[in-house]
Parts: C-alpha cells; structure tokens; sequence
C-alpha cells in the first residue's frame, strides 16, 4: 500500500467533525463493540488484532509518517489532498498543525485481554484522549481503527470454530495426548483479497492451529506478539508436491510410479510430505499404485499423505481412510477406534468447510476410525463465508455488525453520558457513558461451579468505569506507546484455557 500521512486514512467527513463538536470538549471516549450476530452457531467474537493494529498505525506509521517527518511537508500533503477534493475553507487545519507540534498521538486504549471471547453488545475496546486539546482524535481514528480490527477477530473467530469442532471429535476417538493445534491447516494465501488480508487471516487462524501455508504470517506474529519461530512454535509449514510438479514428472517419466519413488527414497527419506495424487486419475493411484510401492512406503522414515483435490470431497477423503486400512492395515487405540499405520495418512486441502469437516469426522467415527487420520485444509472460502441453512453468509465489518461509537465526553471537566437510541435501531442502541466489562460466576441448580460469563454495565462516568476493579477494560497503549503488550503464548492461554 502506498504510505502517506496517516491523518488522511479516514472518511473525508472526518476531516470536519472537530469544528463540529461541542464548544470547550476536554474529553471523549468510544468503545468499539459487536452489536448482533448475523452467524446463527455465533454468540461471541474473538477479541485479536488490536496489539498488531497498534503497533504497525499508531505506532509504527504515526511515527514514520507523520511525526517524523517536517512539519511543513506533512501540512501541504494534507491541505493539496483536502484542499482538491474537499474544498478550501471547508475543514480545520489547526488541529493537524497542533498534533504535530505535540510530537506523540494523545490517545488511551484500554481492551479486554486478547484471546477472550467477547459476547454481543459487551465492548471489546474503548479509545479515548490523554489531552484535552484532543477530544476530536478518538472519533477521528474511527475508520482506520474499525477497517483494521474486524478481519483478524472474524479470522480468529473461525479458528476457533473449527478448534471446537476438533476438539470434540477428537476428544471421542483419540488418544488424549494428541495434540489438537496440528489437526487442521489453513490454505488461503492465494484466496484473500491481498496479502495484508491473508496474513491477518492467517494470524487469527493461529490462534488455534499450528498448520498454515502462509508463510508471512511467521514474522507478521514475531513482530508484534513477541514470539520467536526458532525458540517456540508459531507456525508450521509441510512439503507438499502440486500439479505442476505431477504433471511435469509424469511427461518426461510416463507414469506417476517414478516420482512417488523418489519422493519416498530420495528426496524425503527422513520426512513427512503430501502428494497431490488427482492430476489424472486418483482411485487408479489409490488402488493400484500404492500397492506397488508398499514396500517403499513402509521403509519410509515419515508419513506419505494422500491428498485429492478434486471430487466431492468429503466421500474421497473419508474413502480414503478406509482403502489406506486396507491397504496398509493400522493399530486400535485407547479409545477403541482404528489408527491407521503411521506411514499413511490422508488429506485433502482448502475445500473444508465448517459442515464438511463435521460431517467427515462423524462418519470416520461411525466406521470406527479415530479422527486423526485424515489432516483436513481450510481454504478462503471459510475466511470469507459461511453456509447455514443453505444461505451462503458473506463475511464483512456487517458479521458482527462491529462499531466504534461515541458514548461519553467532558465539556470542561464536567461528565456528560452520550447515547444513540434509533426509534426503530434495535440493535443499533449504543452504551450509554463510560463501561464496565466483568466476569460473572455461572452456577447450575444445584449451585456447582459452571465457569464464567461476561458481562457489561454502563451509564458511569471516566474515572467511575477506570476505578472500578471488576473492570476487564485495561489500558495497552497510552500517548504513543504499548503499556501492556501480550506474548502469542498469552493470547494463545487466554483463548483455549491454557490448553492450546
């Protein structure tokens, strides 16, 4: 993206609200919040991205491209742009001029900890000024803050469907002490909108899983979630071959045999690979093929997965399992359901949608066969939809119907509660002052411990919601820096209870 003054990454009426607000505002505060589900198995969000956000905009870019550079260059790039598309005397200078001169971004972020689950209408984050020339910032920095944060919570939202719906089946057919994070990969590089889009969809994805074909995602996360590739597991890659590597071979060798050997006895002989096996025809390599190269395949220092690509999927990877049983035989573990021989496996890539991979590891489960079998790929598709119902639900900032709204500020210190009620809004009624966000005990009938659930409360004034201990609402970035920075470890621990 083309980097440019960071003050113009806004809507242009933006640009204007600050001559528009009410005369001596020393303060105002905005939460961003997740209004209404618009996905029926939904009831909560993934609070993720907010640390990166902060660190690449109001950090990173603020600094490079706005105070660091001359005063002088930074107020003629905004004024030609304003003054050429907005008009002359229609927008304030003043407060562009004054925010440079300051030398830092006089604002205060406090958020629930990354990794929880937020509920709908609970805030996840609130912004708001640390001086009070500055009142107008927070709402200012509302279109970038909201462009930037939906998608990686969406992304991690997924993750963690998909987590569940591990989890679950695992927890039924395998051994306990195999690890969910490896369960499943995501494919969806080449599928996003652009390569900003897919490494923040591959961040969120990794907040639940280990596997990912995006490589960028890796250093994405060392630079801003304090982790270490070398030191800790972030994110995990595999060999895999594609058609252009099938197809190539098999023109100069005439048979897919060739390859496949040298794949096993050459190329891997120490480690674990997939080979796309469809380009021509994939029941004839399932059925007849690997036959031939058993001997091959069972000398092999790793595991071969067998991956179509085409065909309805759910049917050939589950076919599959069963034929690779036959084939190569396999052990019955703790559970009582059949592991195939650690030499085979299969897989197959980026068709996997919520539905599929349920009903793949259900009918594995029926025919007795334990989950882990099958290694299943999550593609674009599901980073960017869902089906409920047989209505095919686009994912966008609307999902949640995500906001940042204005519902408090100070007119010479004095507190005054904001709110907007649409008389047919329904879900578009905002909070009402400042807000609490707690953890609630829930307790059954006969009054057991059941976990917690989180609640808000509103209508305090600033230093009533910042005072108050129940407050999940903690302050990560405050005039120009992170005040609390979390490790992917951390983010990791508060999502899955520490069992990542």
């Amino acid at each position: 993206m083309t980097r440019m003054n960071p003050m113009l990454l806004i809507d242009f009426y933006k640009a204007v609200h600050a001559e528009m607000l009410p005369k001596h505002m020393t303060k105002s505060v905005s939460y961003y919040t997740p209004r209404m589900s618009r996905v029926n198995r939904w009831d909560k969000v993934v609070m993720f991205g907010l640390q990166g956000f902060i660190k690449t905009y109001l950090i990173d870019y603020f600094n490079e491209e706005f105070f660091g550079k001359p005063f002088d260059e930074v107020m003629a790039g905004y004024q030609r742009v304003m003054d050429a598309s907005l008009g002359k005397n229609v927008y304030g200078m003043k407060k562009i001029e004054d925010l440079h001169k300051l030398g830092y971004l006089p604002i205060e972020i406090i958020a629930v900890p990354e990794g929880t689950r937020v509920p709908m209408h609970c805030p996840m984050f609130g912004i708001t000024n640390t001086h009070p020339d500055f009142a107008w910032l927070p709402q200012s920095l509302e279109s970038l803050i909201s462009a930037e944060s939906w998608h990686p919570m969406l992304a991690a939202t997924v993750g963690y469907t998909y987590r569940e719906i591990v989890n679950h089946y695992y927890g039924l057919t395998c051994d306990d002490n195999l690890p969910r994070s490896k369960a499943l990969g995501a494919f969806d590089f080449r599928g996003e909108e652009c390569l900003e889009s897919a490494i923040k969809a591959g961040a969120g994805w990794c907040m639940s899983f280990l596997n990912t074909a995006t490589v960028p995602v890796i250093p994405y996360l060392e630079s801003v979630y304090n982790c270490d590739c070398t030191k800790e597991p972030v994110a995990f890659g595999s060999p895999s071959t594609e058609h252009s590597v099938m197809c190539s071979n098999y023109a100069v060798d005439g048979d897919e045999v060739t390859l496949l050997k040298r794949l096993l006895t050459e190329i891997y002989p120490n480690t674990s690979f997939s080979a796309v096996l469809d380009s021509y025809d994939y029941w004839n390599i399932i059925d007849n093929v690997l036959p031939q190269i058993k001997d091959e395949i069972l000398a092999h220092n790793g595991c071969m997965l067998m991956r179509g690509d085409s065909g309805e999927c759910v049917e050939v990877v589950t076919k599959t399992v069963f034929k690779l049983w036959e084939h190569f035989g396999g052990t019955v573990n703790s559970k009582g359901y059949k592991v195939l021989d650690p030499h085979v496996k299969a897989i197959y890539g980026d068709s996997i949608t919520v539905q599929r991979c349920e009903e793949i590891y259900k009918i594995l489960m029926e025919h007795g066969f334990a989950c882990s079998n099958v290694a299943l790929g999550v593609g674009s598709f599901s980073f960017q939809c869902i089906e409920e119902d047989g209505i095919l639900k686009p994912f966008t900032r609307d999902t949640f119907s995500s906001c940042i709204k204005a519902t408090y500020c100070e007119i010479d210190g004095k507190p005054f509660p904001i709110f907007k009620n649409p008389k047919d809004g329904g879900f578009k009624k905002s909070q009402k002052g400042c807000c609490v966000v707690y953890e609630e005990e829930i307790r059954l009938l006969d009054e057991s411990y059941a976990g917690t659930e989180i609640h808000y409360k509103d209508e305090f004034t600033w230093d009533e919601a910042c005072n108050d201990p129940r407050n999940m609402l903690k302050t990560v970035f405050k005039d120009g820096a992170m005040t609390k920075a979390y490790t992917l470890a951390e983010v990791r621990a508060n999502l899955h209870g520490g069992n990542f």
